[in-house]
């Protein structure tokens, strides 16, 4: 089965990889991947809306230097990740790394 294909403006062959899974455990609900993202994929939400999160997560302070305070308890959500391009922007963006990306097969 052959895997979804696109072409950069140089004519080069390339295989997108899109976004299937992403770790709210690990997020600390920054906002990067949300605001790098040309689609609309993610959105935040409140810690303790998600099952099995904990709202009161006590991060290391050595953790504490990407500017947002850990009081907002939000984390990043997959609102639909149908309409994920493949770009990455939001893996290389995440200073957790929270996204796992994957290619896909191309639908006949």
């Amino acid at each position: 089965m052959s895997m979804i294909t696109g072409l950069t403006r140089g004519g080069e062959a390339y295989i997108p990889a899109f976004v299937v899974d992403l770790n709210q455990a690990d997020c600390i609900g920054c906002g990067r991947c949300f605001k790098v993202c040309p689609r609309d994929v993610f959105d935040l939400i409140e810690r303790e809306d998600v099952d099995g999160l904990d709202a009161a997560v006590d991060y290391d302070e050595e953790d504490d230097d990407d500017g947002f305070s850990d009081d907002t308890a939000m984390v990043m959500s997959l609102v639909d990740a149908m309409d994920c391009i493949g770009c990455g922007a939001c893996a290389r963006i995440c200073p957790k790394g929270c996204f796992t990306h994957a290619p896909q097969s191309a639908v006949a």
